[in-house]
């Protein structure tokens, strides 16, 4: 019998050090953008931030990104600008480079059959973003 309970206690040890598996959704991404993109792409995120007025360009609507592209939200767009990677002239100086920061885990997304790992967050964020879309 102690040796069943060492056996059934070792095992509840292990199960507590393994990590939740990390979901990207469009809540969790609501949280992020309430936390990071709020104050300047404002809480309904058309670029009315209170921070807004202070900066040398207007913050883009984010509700129009699928509208402006023909009707499909660019979500590697998206992704990339949040992140840093590709920044275009239309991108402000201000606006900070997320990736540099914690992005929180990878998460693995699937396309084509190519696996591509993501930081939730970013994720998160970007799948927020897509639901706002009008």
């Amino acid at each position: 019998m102690p040796r069943l309970s060492l056996s059934l206690l070792a095992l509840l040890t292990l199960t507590a050090c393994v990590e939740e598996p990390v979901e990207a959704t469009p809540e969790t991404g609501a949280m992020a953008f309430a936390e990071d993109c709020a104050a300047c792409h404002g809480p309904d995120a058309r670029g009315n931030g209170p921070a807004a007025a202070g900066l040398p360009v207007t913050p883009p609507d984010l509700t129009t990104l699928s509208a402006r592209n023909g009707g499909i939200y660019p979500r590697d767009y998206v992704l990339s600008t949040i992140d840093g990677y590709v920044r275009g002239e239309h991108v402000s100086g201000v606006m900070p480079e997320f990736g540099a920061g914690d992005m929180g885990p990878m998460v693995m997304v699937e396309e084509d059959g190519l696996a591509t790992p993501i930081p939730a967050r970013l994720l998160a964020l970007s799948m927020y973003i897509e639901s706002l879309q009008r």
